[in-house]
């Protein structure tokens, strides 16, 4: 689950990462009014950053320096409704329904500062670099050498002589290395203590005053982990996701959109990325991941089945179910149930296998419905290929 910039900042907050101040704003009215009291408390310089769960904001606009209150009000009118294209939301953009006013500062130097897991090694792994403001892909593309890695071993936790070695690689030198040691630690802290993917800061800042602070922040929480955090699974943010992907979770369906011809629907991730390399393979391509999961019920095949058609790309449908938990019989009276109560206007392919799957098959040949029953999954894959092509 992604999290908003003022939601990540928040959070690390309370481990004590420093952070200047801010305040959300939803209204031009209440951005004007937290800045001026952040100019109550002596500033003068407030940045307006548009909310959105992507990168890149800046350079789509979404980001604007204020030098006075005036210019927070112009700022905030113009970014708060408008549709932000970043390289990360694509053409289509996100409207933009938030903005933190924060209070400018007079910045030195920049730093990226990240911590993530390394699946390789089955470590977190915590990344700095002197490259900060810039994407970490493109310093990692072109100018490796500038990041340097700590692999941290969960069972220990992040040690001292970690954090005092990646501060030293950032090149802080007295009271600036120890907040930046200060600040690494509290950043691991807080990514682990939320059940955290990611958490991201870019750019880490050294003011001219030679404070170290964040001034952007990125937490991604592991959807997993979230019913041990009530708190933070409060701060999802629908409006960013994809309403089709909302959909699915709501009758508990694993979606995600793609940008193929076919149509799937699977149980079990790893069947489902093995559907979709047959499908490839077949020559066509994948329109969805669709898991159904160990449990499909005919309630569940046909919102299954509403999702993938909400679709205009889907030209054809494959259905792959093993039976395991669920019975293959089972499914195929949902998927018979489901054809009937939705108008299919696509070719549609079923195959079942495991537990009944006889039983399932002579429901789907008996039932009088324009389908087309698979036993093996290139049969089913080249059945696809022909229904594209017919």
């Amino acid at each position: 689950m992604k999290l908003h910039e003022y939601q990540a900042k928040d959070i690390l907050r309370e481990y004590g990462v420093s952070i200047p101040p801010g305040t959300v704003a939803e209204t031009v009215d209440e951005a004007v009014a937290a800045a001026e009291e952040m100019g109550a408390e002596g500033a003068d310089l407030f940045v307006v950053k548009a909310q959105i769960h992507a990168g890149g904001r800046g350079k789509g606009g979404g980001v604007q320096l204020a030098e006075s209150i005036d210019e927070v009000r112009q700022h905030a009118d113009a970014i708060l409704g408008m549709n932000l294209v970043t390289h990360q939301t694509g053409e289509e953009g996100q409207k933009v329904r938030k903005v933190l006013v924060t209070k400018g500062v007079d910045i030195e130097q920049e730093f990226y500062v990240g911590v993530t897991l390394d699946r390789e090694t089955s470590m977190n792994v915590i990344m700095v670099s002197s490259e900060g403001g810039v994407e970490i892909e493109t310093v990692a593309e072109e100018t490796p050498e500038a990041i340097h890695k700590v692999w941290v071993d969960p069972t220990l936790g992040l040690r001292p002589f970690q954090a005092r070695e990646l501060a030293f690689a950032l090149g802080l030198e007295g009271d600036a290395f120890k907040q930046g040691y200060r600040f690494i630690t509290a950043l691991y802290e807080a990514f682990e203590a939320t059940d955290s993917t990611i958490a991201e800061i870019n750019p880490l800042v050294l003011t001219e005053a030679g404070d170290v602070a964040a001034v952007d922040a990125k937490i991604n929480i592991d959807d997993n982990a979230l019913f041990r955090h009530e708190d933070l699974a409060a701060m999802r943010d629908i409006h960013e996701e994809d309403p089709t992907e909302v959909e699915a979770g709501e009758y508990g369906l694993s979606y995600i959109k793609l940008d193929g011809n076919v149509g799937c629907m699977v149980n079990g991730a790893g069947l489902a990325m093995a559907t979709m390399d047959i499908i490839k393979l077949a020559g066509g391509e994948p329109a969805n991941f669709l898991d159904v999961g160990g449990s499909a019920s005919a309630e569940t095949v046909e919102a299954g089945f509403r999702i993938i058609l909400k679709d205009p790309s889907v030209e054809a449908i494959l259905v792959n179910i093993f039976g395991g938990i669920v019975r293959c019989d089972r499914v195929a009276k949902g998927v018979i149930q489901a054809a009937k109560n939705i108008d299919l206007d696509v070719p549609l392919i079923v195959r079942l296998q495991g537990t009944n799957a006889e039983e399932g098959k002579a429901l789907l040949d008996e039932s009088g419905l324009e389908l087309r029953s698979a036993v093996l999954l290139k049969e089913a894959a080249d059945k696809v290929t022909e229904a594209l092509k017919a």
